[in-house]
């Protein structure tokens, strides 16, 4: 079978669901037995999302291979099932540094250098360099933005020189519902539609999101404005679980008609998707104590990983205004709560109330799951609280600090460059026995973890905070390590656990990261 590519743009607004929708797409095919990979086209001249503040942009997704990336890899690992790896996410800025070294290095032989061919060709090699059956590639953005115009020229250049055949054109774009005169309003489809005509495109498929679900008029509207066949104008309203969308999507045979129109012989036939995605949310009361608070993207992963493990969505708690609290007024207000995470983060603010949290949660038992900052936050609270160490801190924070429990690597301190300079995606850890966390991971000794730090425990000046698995000090349990310390716990607490690495990047649909798993069951208990 020729390579099939399906090419999925977005219209009207940004955020509609495209990640979400061309990951269902990809999982639906995967069910019929095609093998199906993704790209990721990011229009933004960041060389990748590293450096992107989460507030504007979402998490950065790391990958198994260690690569930053958007927070659509996420929907792909998890809806896919597969690891996403670095050449699934193409930026502008990864296609101009390219083109441009490449014109300093003199190999365009003297040619005036333009958007079209050489920009073009490069984002055509890259899109080739992934091999599969079926190449999902969602471009970021909405069609009509200036940064993405290049990227449409280059698909339509690709259609156009592998046969249109074995390409299919999906527009995603929004319907709005006009609550004054109850109706829905096609226009501004009507017009993303046009745009892409202009650029060359004329697509095969538009997903119509809506809030809720559209009349039929309006859908034979968009259907004859658009140009494309009534059946191949499908209807994706808002759900209230993102996990359900494939099967949405199953039951209104897109996936058929994906076929149908790639010509695809399918290898086997579906009854039913084999989908073990949550249906029934605990309702269980967990605060995620943060400080990016522009949208819940920020920490996308660390709560699908809380949904996958069938728990309703953490509640945002602002650390700052923990910071101003006195302590009776914050043991009120953390009462209400039956479990604590302290997500990972970079930055001064706020690490003040991730500490004062950290404290309630050792003092009152209650189930705390501290992720890469937030690790390395219990070790500070320990340090101060514990063992007596006034002023601890992390140099990160407090480069005077008199006891320095947390450190910047070794290596890090002769890198001065911030873009892709951390230690970054899986590595080897050695899993301790007789610890909570050799039980969570079934047992065994090793296994592969990924990670996003400059900072870690500065073991060997404080070694004395910390004991073995054997030991019982009521010190800070080492419970993984590598080279320097990769997790800890206390043994006299239901679910006091810190981990250095980044456990929620690894969870996928019926299969969310055994850490999630045992810290709601924990959670569960309190009353």
């Amino acid at each position: 079978m020729a390579k099939k590519y399906i090419i999925v743009s977005g219209g009207v607004l940004s955020g509609i669901g495209k990640g979400v929708t061309s990951a269902s797409i990809g999982r639906l095919l995967k069910e019929l037995g095609i093998k199906v990979n993704s790209l990721k086209i990011d229009p933004y001249l960041n060389v990748d999302a590293g450096t992107m503040n989460p507030n504007q942009h979402g998490e950065v997704f790391v990958t198994e291979d260690g690569y930053e990336a958007d927070l659509d890899l996420g929907h792909y690992e998890r809806f896919l099932g597969i690891e996403m790896k670095k050449f699934n996410n193409m930026t502008a800025g990864q296609v101009y540094k390219y083109v441009i070294e490449k014109e300093r290095e003199g190999k365009y032989l003297g040619a005036t250098v333009q958007m079209v061919p050489h920009v073009t060709q490069r984002i055509k090699e890259r899109i080739e360099e992934i091999e599969t059956d079926v190449l999902l590639i969602e471009i970021g953005g909405t069609v009509g933005d200036i940064e993405g115009e290049i990227f449409l020229e280059a698909v339509r250049e690709l259609s156009f020189e592998k046969g249109r055949d074995n390409f299919m054109f999906i527009h995603v774009t929004f319907v709005p519902y006009l609550n004054i005169t109850n109706e829905f309003k096609t226009k501004p489809t009507q017009q993303s539609v046009q745009l892409l005509r202009r650029i060359g495109i004329q697509p095969d498929m538009i997903l119509v999101r809506t809030e809720k679900e559209i009349d039929l008029p309006s859908l034979e509207k968009i259907a004859l404005f658009g140009g494309v066949p009534l059946q191949y104008v499908v209807n994706v309203p808002d759900l209230s679980n993102i996990y359900e969308v494939p099967e949405l999507l199953y039951e209104k045979d897109i996936h058929s008609l994906i076929c149908k129109k790639l010509n695809i012989s399918v290898p086997q036939k579906i009854e039913s998707i084999n989908w073990k995605c949550p249906r029934i949310f605990k309702n269980l009361k967990i605060a995620m104590i943060s400080k990016y608070l522009g949208t819940d993207d920020a920490y996308k992963s660390i709560i699908e990983s809380i949904f996958l493990s069938g728990a309703n969505k953490p509640e945002i708690v602002n650390a700052e205004e923990l910071e101003e609290m006195k302590e009776e007024t914050l043991g009120i207000f953390l009462s209400k709560y039956q479990g604590i995470i302290i997500p990972g983060g970079f930055g001064k603010r706020a690490i003040e109330g991730k500490i004062k949290a950290i404290k309630y949660a050792r003092e009152n038992k209650i189930p705390i799951l501290g992720i890469c900052l937030g690790m390395q936050l219990m070790v500070v609270e320990f340090a101060r609280n514990v063992m007596g160490y006034k002023n601890a801190n992390s140099t990160e924070f407090d480069e005077s600090t008199p006891y320095p429990v947390i450190d910047l690597m070794e290596e890090q301190k002769r890198l001065l460059n911030l873009g892709g300079t951390m230690r970054l995606g899986a590595q080897k850890i050695e899993i301790l026995p007789n610890t909570k966390l050799f039980d969570i991971y079934g047992r065994q000794v090793e296994t592969y973890e990924r990670h996003r730090h400059r900072y870690e425990v500065n073991y060997h000046e404080f070694n004395n905070m910390f004991e073995t698995p054997e030991e019982n000090e009521n010190k800070l349990t080492i419970s993984a390590k590598t080279d320097f310390v990769e997790a800890v716990e206390l043994k006299n607490h239901p679910f006091f656990v810190g981990i250095q690495y980044h456990p929620e990047f690894k969870s996928k649909v019926g299969n969310p990261h055994p850490i999630f798993v045992k810290f709601i069951e924990e959670v569960e208990k309190i009353k």
